[in-house]
């Protein structure tokens, strides 16, 4: 036998020696080296999926955000506006009420006291009297007071007739800023020559006023 042919007798028993389990056993882990575990591989599609997003989302959001703010600008725009409106809508209600309300009380006020002018007349002072009376009357009221001046005065002389009025109560009918309807009850008692004992006259009277250039005077007296 030639020296060449020993040579390859001897790898050839060397590649039978090699054990069946050793041979698969190098073949796994060759297998493993090369190809890794489905656990351990790296998903390419997802992991760009997430770098994806994850580079777009703060993009997204500056982008977004703007377009919100610009959105909501004109409704808080109307929102403030409304809310102005309806704060000065109030003001304005609440002002309006208290000027009534004041303009109320000036009226009552005032036509207590014209009542008690009225009806407190001296036949000695019917002068003083009655320009008292024009002096509190305005419109309808001192026309007709103005016509009616004449007569009552003489039937005040002729019978020497006194009268003092007193307000029994009062209370405000309606009202507004400028006019105000006042119901009063009213007692007068009268002395004359014809009878020694006073009388006395229960009058429920509706008495409007008015303001004209910044007094409150009486327009209609009414007694019904």
């Amino acid at each position: 036998m030639s020296h060449s042919d020993t040579a390859t007798s001897v790898a050839t028993e060397q590649k039978l020696s090699t054990a069946p389990g050793e041979a698969e056993e190098t073949a796994e882990e060759t297998a493993a080296v090369t190809d890794p575990a489905p656990d351990e591989r790296p998903a390419d599609g997802d992991a760009a999926e997430r770098q994806s997003s994850a580079s777009a989302r703060p993009g997204l959001l500056s982008r977004v955000t703007p377009l919100i703010r610009r959105a909501l600008l004109p409704v808080t725009a109307a929102v403030a506006v409304a809310a102005i409106a309806a704060a000065a809508v109030l003001g304005w209600q609440l002002k309006k009420e208290r000027d009534v309300d004041a303009a109320a009380a000036a009226g009552l006020s005032a036509a207590r006291s014209y009542a008690m002018t009225l009806t407190s007349v001296d036949s000695g002072t019917l002068d003083r009297d009655f320009a008292a009376v024009l002096d509190g009357a305005t419109g309808e009221f001192r026309d007709m007071y103005t016509r009616s001046s004449g007569q009552l005065r003489q039937l005040l002389l002729e019978n020497k007739a006194t009268g003092k009025g007193t307000v029994l109560d009062a209370a405000v009918k309606s009202a507004t800023e400028t006019k105000v309807e006042v119901l009063l009850f009213i007692d007068q008692t009268v002395t004359n020559s014809a009878s020694a004992d006073p009388r006395v006259d229960r009058s429920r009277v509706e008495m409007t006023m008015e303001l004209v250039g910044g007094r409150w005077l009486a327009s209609r007296v009414y007694l019904p």
